[in-house]
């Protein structure tokens, strides 16, 4: 039986990485500059691929950008999955997200400068990191973890704060990136509701290493 992949697959396959490609070209200039005014030329040039090739997969440099900040929010939501499997309480889970977040400022500085210059814009998205926090909150405040409160104000302050510590590593080296996360992921479970000596406590539990 010949194992050669069907013409039509072959074209899906190569379509994808087209677009794929165009999107890790606009992640790299959302992380290095932020500058979106980059020409199709360019980008097309970074991403190896023919300059006709952009409008097989975006109408514009904007489709084009909006996909490549989803796309790099959902790997940031993913990896929170995959490091945060099996813890169940709310609160813990609210605080290894900003201590995984500083840490992720070294391990993965091309997420977090795309989360540092248009993370804003999407903290109430229905995808990526947004979804994930609102669904924690969600959790923490029916099952009385959390003081109660409309969801999703309490996900501006969450991401906020978040989106202040993101730019205080980068702005900031100087200062140390665990201690401020995990003073700050301590302060926002206490604006949650969680009582001081067990906000103390759940904000210094063992992380998990990240991978």
């Amino acid at each position: 039986m010949s194992t050669t992949a069907p013409p039509g697959n072959r074209f899906e396959r190569r379509r994808s990485q087209t677009r794929q490609a165009l999107i890790r070209a606009a992640r790299q200039i959302l992380a290095e500059t932020g500058d979106t005014s980059a020409s199709i030329q360019v980008i097309a040039d970074r991403a190896d691929v023919g300059f006709g090739s952009f409008y097989n997969h975006f109408e514009s440099k904007t489709d084009l950008f909006e996909a490549a900040v989803v796309d790099a929010l959902e790997e940031f939501g993913q990896a929170f999955d995959e490091q945060l499997t099996g813890i169940d309480d709310p609160a813990e889970l609210v605080a290894a997200g900003f201590r995984l977040s500083a840490r992720m400022a070294g391990s993965h500085p091309e997420l977090m400068q795309i989360l540092r210059r248009r993370g804003l814009g999407y903290l109430h998205s229905d995808n990526g990191l947004a979804v994930r926090a609102l669904r924690d909150l969600q959790v923490g405040i029916a099952s009385g973890r959390f003081t109660a409160v409309e969801p999703v104000v309490a996900l501006s302050a969450l991401g906020g704060t978040l989106l202040s510590l993101v730019e205080l590593r980068f702005a900031r080296p100087d200062v140390d990136g665990d201690q401020a996360a995990t003073d700050l992921a301590e302060m926002v479970l206490r604006m949650l509701g969680v009582p001081p000596d067990d906000a103390h406590e759940v904000a210094r539990r063992p992380l998990p290493e990240l991978g």
